[in-house]
């Protein structure tokens, strides 16, 4: 199939900014020296923080001439009024999650989101609100939620995109079928045009003399005079973005860009993408919040019938019907977050389910919505295939799967990955079944095979084949895409059904619309943008989608040859696209792509912007900087590892740097989908940093702690005279990086010492792993496990081994990079532990960062079945407590400690292994204790990083959050628990709170009681 070309607008060359500006200095540019003179804001012209902004959730790769992130709204007005003077082009940018490339290019990129991100104007009767474009989506709605109203674009990524992205790419959501699309819900939008005139677009037509008043009456000429061409060539479908809103004078679609039938010129701009002005204000529409929900999951037993199925299931007016097809269902089933949520809504072994919500301000109205779905499945023959959920937590908890189904779906590993370019075709609903079987004839005929989830209300089925980019993937590329844009005709649907044209759909344009309105697109831009510089390349003028040179990932892309300090095979890993079946670890690929492969499963969608829930990312909620996020340091590793930062792969500066915030929390490992583990990728660039001879005196002084902690247990008045000495801490400052601000841990006689026999107590036995920390700085907490543990009826058995010092996990040489040390004491461990473990007995530790040592990082020593059996039989203290409780062989009989409230926060470790719902059950048998968890990050201290002079502010913004507001606002008989040393450590420094190990807690409760042996 041969695409007609996309024309440049009449009269303009195509752009292309100062040749070689891209890869120059920062310092031989004079656009930076001008920008970086006059704005407040950041501008950021490094290598590194171009690569940062070189890419969004699409496929592609493009280095933008800088990033600005302006201040305020006069900072932006400046950086665009610089840029004019340069002729440079400019590129809005908001959360960068667009699949198809849109917010990538050789521009000067604007980043709205840290700073313009702000409500402007609200009108609670009218229902609406004003807003500045870098608002994220959930940040309005939870602004809103107080008011009864929500703005019900409802995207899946929207913890993390931005009201301006949503409007550029006309955004649609789970509830398009009830509200509409972006373009629906957009009253005006204050523009900066591209020779610097500020105007307003909205359903008023602009007088005389108004400064876009001859553009106005240009897009209507244009469109009168193409009324036919958009008759006949706009698709009938609710679903329809791609192009220019030029109907929007002729509507087509059943639902009208207004009510009333009249012209509002801001919804030409909606779907622009960023290529005829500059977003300043956005007045939306809002909607009551529906009172009530309830959702019905139908499983099926083939693809085929959910799809069949599907248009019988829209008559029943449903706020929202949604697909998961059985491959996002399994690899939703190997993520911890995301296992037991999926599984309470299946019956059997399903090949896809469909999420069908109903909403009403009245319950019994949604309570009958779902029992009409349960009587239509058996009528149609699947009786019994609904899962109810009337209830609010079980919802929102699928809902929030669903949402994260690309990334469930970008978490495959391997070089082939689901690649967004046909994803969303949409078809009307009675071809829909049709349209998907044929389709997936035509993977299977290329090789390949898609995964499939989205809209099924609206006949937009996201779908991505499995294609390895690096090698034949562009070829195959373009051959489905032009099989799947003939059945799209065949069907009268449209090609770019929800994320816009982009690069990867841009060149696409011209066929849906055909050459007569590609033209009138053309003109259309060039009376907003005569010099082509809004976005140039997207959506007229564009690349094609296929170009190798604009791929994050071309054809002979390679990685540094590198000796990673840890085991990556995992992800050193090829898989057959078709079977799903996956080779062995390391087979027949580089040793060196593991770590790579690894790094490389970011797929850029932003995630891990998200600021309401979970523990990513805190050093990006404290600095909003793209720097110290997730995705940012997982793109510098890339463009470091690929050489693209320089010959220094790990060791360049900008590595450091975007690692510096990064406090190991493994919020990433837990929260994000595509499972980016920051944490122990840090660990490599650290040992990088170690092999070079590169550590301070004060990283070594923090790693060999447990080589020195027995003689500072000997010695404690000589250790803790640094806070006791006036002067002292200053001195520690200054010579070794320790904050003067920050009290130090206090040094006590060690609790593993001298001889120890266990007393023997029957058939249970357990053996209490003492850290370093709980030895040597809280043995109570140590004594208080014992104690429980022995009143339970087991036998105890203390990890030390006579004549040798305490054993260790490791975690303090991690920190430093000392790999080789870490594993040296993890084999020790193994040598002492397994002998326990190989006859059945539990290891159990108090400290979380060093027990799930055992059941991570050991993993990665090459250590083999050994690690496997101590993973497999190491357990938090609570953790061991509820197994044993679950199967009778503890039953304790607790007292009340005094107190009825307990303030619980959760370890970062604790958080990432599913590790917190244990110390609530624990803490629930005591009589009369409720506990409160805290909704929090990362307390701040992170081991050594909260005691660091250079990163004390950090630590206190990240505890200011939420942990140190909740601890305070806590009245004094309110008990405050929490696992981790270093968490209690900086409650007690930030609000001078005592905080307590679960063990003491039960421990105060057992000081009375007798607990049974089981």
């Amino acid at each position: 199939m041969a695409l007609p070309t996309t024309p440049t607008p009449p009269g303009v060359q195509p752009l292309r900014f100062m040749p070689g500006a891209a890869s120059s200095p920062a310092t031989q540019s004079p656009l930076y020296r001008r920008l970086a003179a006059e704005l407040r804001g950041d501008v950021l012209f490094d290598t590194a923080s171009r690569g940062r902004y070189a890419t969004d959730a699409s496929i592609y790769q493009v280095m933008p001439i800088g990033v600005v992130v302006p201040r305020d709204e006069a900072d932006a007005r400046l950086a665009l009024d610089i840029a004019r003077d340069f002729k440079a082009p400019l590129l809005p940018r908001g959360g960068g999650t667009s699949q198809c490339g849109q917010t990538v290019g050789e521009a000067l990129v604007i980043d709205n989101s840290k700073f313009l991100n702000q409500v402007i104007d609200f009108d609670p009767v009218a229902r609406t609100v004003t807003v500045q474009p870098g608002i994220v989506l959930d940040h309005l709605n939870a602004w809103l939620k107080p008011h009864g109203l929500w703005f019900p674009v409802d995207v899946s990524t929207a913890a993390q995109c931005t009201i301006g992205g949503m409007a550029g790419n006309n955004s649609c959501g789970s509830r398009s079928i009830q509200y509409g699309n972006m373009v629906h819900n957009v009253l005006g939008i204050q523009a900066i045009l591209a020779g610097g005139e500020d105007v307003r677009f909205d359903a008023g037509w602009p007088a005389d003399g108004a400064p876009h008043r001859a553009i106005a009456d240009g897009v209507r000429r244009i469109a009168e005079r193409e009324r036919d061409a958009i008759a006949e060539m706009y698709p009938h479908v609710l679903r329809r973005v791609g192009g220019y809103n030029l109907d929007l004078f002729h509507p087509q679609n059943e639902r009208p860009y207004t009510a009333d039938g009249s012209v509002n010129l801001a919804h030409l701009l909606v779907g622009s993408e960023g290529t005829l002005a500059y977003f300043r204000h956005l007045t939306l529409q809002l909607a009551p919040l529906p009172t009530h929900k309830t959702l019905g999951v139908v499983n099926f037993p083939t693809f085929y019938q959910s799809m069949d199925l599907t248009r019988h299931i829209v008559a029943l007016q449903p706020a929202a019907v949604e697909l998961v097809d059985r491959t996002m269902i399994d690899l939703a089933r190997h993520n911890p977050a995301f296992r037991p949520v999926i599984e309470r809504a299946l019956v059997g072994e399903p090949e896809a389910i469909l999420l069908v919500e109903f909403a009403s301000e009245d319950r019994e109205t949604t309570v009958r919505g779902l029992a009409r779905l349960v009587e239509l499945m058996a009528d149609l023959g699947l009786p019994g295939s609904v899962v109810e959920m009337p209830d609010a937590g079980p919802q929102k908890a699928l809902w929030e799967v669903r949402k994260a189904g690309l990334n469930i779906m970008m978490s495959m590993k391997g070089d082939g990955k689901p690649v967004s370019f046909i994803e969303d075709c949409a078809v009307p609903l009675e071809h829909l079944a049709a349209y998907t079987s044929r389709l997936t004839e035509v993977f299977h005929k290329h090789g390949t095979r898609g995964t499939w989830y989205a809209h099924a209300s609206v006949g937009t089925l996201h779908v991505r084949p499995i294609l390895d980019m690096r090698r034949d993937g562009a070829a195959k590329m373009r051959a489905i895409a032009e099989e799947a844009a003939a059945m799209v005709r065949e069907y009268k649907g449209a090609y770019s059904g929800e994320h816009g044209d982009g690069i990867c759909r841009g060149e696409w344009v011209a066929w849906q619309f055909g050459p007569a309105l590609n033209q009138a697109f053309a003109e259309v831009k060039a009376l907003f943008d005569p010099e082509n510089r809004c976005n140039p390349g997207k959506i007229v003028g564009t690349p094609k989608m296929d170009d190798t040179a604009l791929f994050r990932f071309p054809p002979g892309y390679t990685v540094k040859p590198i000796t990673p300090a840890l085991d990556w095979s995992a992800w050193n890993v090829t898989r057959d696209p078709v079977t799903e079946a996956e080779s062995a670890p390391g087979t027949g690929l580089d040793p060196a792509r593991g770590l790579a492969a690894a790094v490389e499963m970011c797929n850029n969608n932003g995630h891990c912007r998200k600021f309401d829930a979970g523990t990513m990312c805190p050093s990006y909620r404290v600095t909003r900087d793209e720097q110290h996020l997730t995705r940012g340091r997982a793109n510098t590793l890339r463009l470091a590892l690929s050489g693209q930062l320089g010959p220094a792969g790990l060791l360049e500066p900008a590595v450091k740097e975007t690692l510096d915030l990064c406090v190991s929390c493994k919020g990433c490992k837990r929260d994000c989908p595509t499972g980016i583990d920051m944490a122990k990728m840090k660990i490599e660039v650290r040992a990088a940093h170690a092999k070079a001879g590169k550590l301070r005196a004060r990283d070594r002084m923090v790693a060999f702690l447990p080589r020195y902690a027995g003689l500072a247990s000997r010695l404690p008045w000589l250790f803790n005279l640094r806070d006791r000495v006036p002067g002292l801490p200053a001195l520690s400052e200054r010579l070794f990086g320790l904050s003067a601000r920050r009290s130090l841990p206090r040094w006590q006689a060690a609790f593993l010492g001298g001889d120890y026999t266990p007393k023997a107590a029957g058939g249970k036995e357990v053996v209490l792993f003492v850290d370093t920390f709980n030895n040597h700085m809280e043995p109570e907490n140590a004594r208080a496990a014992q104690r429980v543990l022995e009143g339970a009826g087991y036998t105890v058995h203390l990890s030390a081994v006579p004549g040798e010092r305490p054993l260790c996990c490791g975690r303090t040489f991690l920190a430093a990079g000392l790999v080789d040390e870490a594993k040296a004491e993890a084999r020790r461990a193994l040598d002492a532990l397994l002998p326990f473990v190989s006859r059945g007995v539990a290891v159990v530790g108090l400290e979380p960062s060093c027990l799930l040592s055992m059941r991570d990082e050991f993993l990665q020593y090459g250590y083999g079945d050994a690690a496997r059996q101590l993973a497999d039989n190491a357990f938090l203290f609570e953790e061991f407590l509820v197994r044993e409780h679950a199967a009778g062989r503890f039953a304790p009989s607790l007292q009340p400690i005094g107190t009825a409230r307990a303030l619980l926060h959760g370890h970062c470790h604790q958080k990432a292994f599913d590790a917190v719902r244990p110390v609530e059950q624990v803490l629930g048998w005591i009589p009369g204790l409720k506990t409160e968890l805290v909704e929090s990050s990362c307390c701040g201290m992170a081991g050594s990083f909260g005691y660091e002079a250079e990163h004390h502010e950090a630590s206190m913004k990240m505890a200011e959050l939420s942990l140190l507001p909740a601890v305070r606002k806590a009245d004094g008989d309110t008990l405050v628990v929490a696992d981790g040393t270093s968490c209690r450590h900086q409650i007690h420094d930030g609000a001078g709170r005592e905080a307590l190990h679960v063990a003491r807690v039960l421990e105060r409760a057992m000081a009375t009681a007798q607990t049974p042996a089981g």
